[in-house]
């Protein structure tokens, strides 16, 4: 009989100690957690730009008439001082057969003069009218010398003709861009960057280049100038990037266009929650509740920057530690709980 009792006595109590740890289970939350580990939350710069050259030359009429002539086509390489196209100057040209004649004219009235002068047949005032109607005609012959010149339209520098805008027998008027050149040992692209990540560059830094064109290439860009201001509207600012030079004889062109796709703002081993994990106590001071024990355990924090759902945080969490991955104001310091479920 003694066994007996014995033997319910320990059945008794064996069933009370599983129905107050299922109970106990039963009166714990259960929570989704996260374990702190490090992440990459660098921030990815990717815009796209089309290339350009460095320097576009609108070439323009000095002078107003008919063309006689225009001489390179479109994609031709001109040197610096090659005569692109002739305006008809006749009427300049006889200007300037004139004024020679009036120089010669002068020439020799200084001449007679300044004999004359020798001999003191003449005043000094009168000598000095001769010296003074020469020094006016040489300088007419200048002037309308320089008109004809104006007729000839020269490359100002070494270019590829990139447009042509006139034809022979078409009047132009000074001023008017006759065609345009283009530097091709000097390719740009210009993009816009954003106000949030123009501070992560600076000025001789690498960028990897992509061109649509030639998609299995990355080509290494180097920032050349960042724009003092951003535009109004965007909020963008244009940053100029320069190109290899010897991009264009590895077949790029202007107009193809270009892609950026790199980390900025480098943060790889940040330590990090999920947004909602984070909570804030009367005075504004951030907070998360780390789980110790199947407890929690409330913890103030220093916050970084927020990307992708994820908030940095700079200090109060170490690697390892396990933290409640929802909103810690529904929950409070001692709570008992149960994982049910893991952020990555």
């Amino acid at each position: 009989m003694a066994t007996l009792a014995a033997l319910l006595l320990l059945t008794a109590c064996t069933g009370a100690d599983e129905t107050d740890g299922a109970a106990a289970q039963e009166e714990a939350t259960a929570v989704a957690a996260v374990e702190i580990q490090p992440r990459d939350l660098s921030r990815e710069l990717a815009v796209s730009a089309t290339v350009e050259p460095r320097r576009t030359i609108r070439v323009a009429s000095r002078a107003t008439g008919t063309l006689d002539a225009v001489g390179p086509e479109i994609g031709d390489r001109v040197a610096a001082d090659d005569v692109l196209a002739r305006v008809n100057r006749d009427e300049q040209r006889a200007e300037l057969q004139r004024a020679r004649s009036r120089v010669e004219d002068a020439e020799l009235a200084y001449e007679r003069s300044r004999e004359l002068r020798e001999r003191e047949s003449i005043s000094a005032a009168e000598y000095e009218r001769t010296r003074i109607d020469l020094a006016i005609a040489r300088s007419e012959q200048l002037l309308h010398a320089t008109r004809v010149e104006y007729g000839r339209v020269r490359a100002p520098r070494d270019g590829v003709v990139s447009a042509r805008a006139v034809e022979p027998g078409e009047a132009v008027a000074s001023e008017d861009t006759l065609l345009e050149l283009v530097s091709m040992d000097h390719l740009v692209i210009r993009p816009g960057i954003s106000e949030r990540d123009v501070g992560d560059l600076e000025r001789g830094q690498t960028v990897p280049i992509r061109i649509d064109a030639l998609p299995d290439d990355v080509i290494e860009g180097r920032v050349a100038r960042i724009f003092p201001t951003a535009e109004r509207d965007s909020r963008q600012v244009t940053v100029e990037i320069d190109l290899p030079p010897d991009a264009a004889d590895n077949g790029i062109r202007p107009g193809y266009l270009a892609r950026i796709r790199m980390p900025v703002d480098h943060r790889p081993d940040a330590l990090a929650v999920p947004a909602e994990s984070i909570g804030e106590d009367e005075e504004g001071e951030p907070y998360v509740y780390v789980i110790d024990d199947e407890e929690l355990v409330r913890r103030t924090v220093e916050r970084g920057v927020a990307r992708g759902g994820w908030t940095e945080i700079r200090a109060g969490l170490e690697v390892g530690e396990v933290v409640l991955a929802s909103n810690p104001l529904d929950r409070v310091a001692g709570e008992r709980v149960r994982i049910v479920g893991w952020r990555g």
